[in-house]
């Protein structure tokens, strides 16, 4: 099957958590009311599907003028591997245009993934951890 790629398609929190779960990507996935708010309140994602599997995201939180953080990029275990991230963050960045600085916090096992899709490292950041 062909994966077909769409932006704000109106993902729903059961689709997310299936891939959050399938991923190894740490999140509330079985938070259905605090991934409904993570989805309402995401200004873009960008999504991979099979026929009607959702197999990867990308969702972002921006300005659509300076800044964008990406706050997810979850590919389903199954299809890792296969440049649906890369994909999905081409997308993200065609979306958002040459202006936007893009932004994210990497899990420890995507730190080799990112500099090969053109991210540069940054140590000037800065956290304060959620509680829960």
């Amino acid at each position: 099957m062909a994966i077909v790629y769409r932006v704000n398609s109106g993902i729903t929190a059961p689709q997310l958590a299936e891939v959050f779960h399938s991923s190894g990507i740490r999140r509330p996935a079985d938070d259905f009311p605090r991934l409904q708010k993570m989805i309402r309140h995401a200004d873009l994602t960008a999504e991979a599907w099979e026929e009607e599997v959702l197999i990867g995201v990308a969702r972002v939180v921006t300005d659509f003028s300076y800044c964008a953080y990406i706050s997810d990029l979850a590919v389903r275990k199954e299809w890792q591997g296969q440049g649906i991230g890369a994909e999905l963050l081409k997308r993200v960045e065609e979306k958002l245009g040459e202006e936007v600085t893009l932004v994210l916090l990497s899990a420890p096992g995507a730190m080799d993934f990112y500099p090969k899709v053109g991210f540069e490292k940054a140590d000037n950041a800065f956290r304060i951890m959620r509680k829960r």
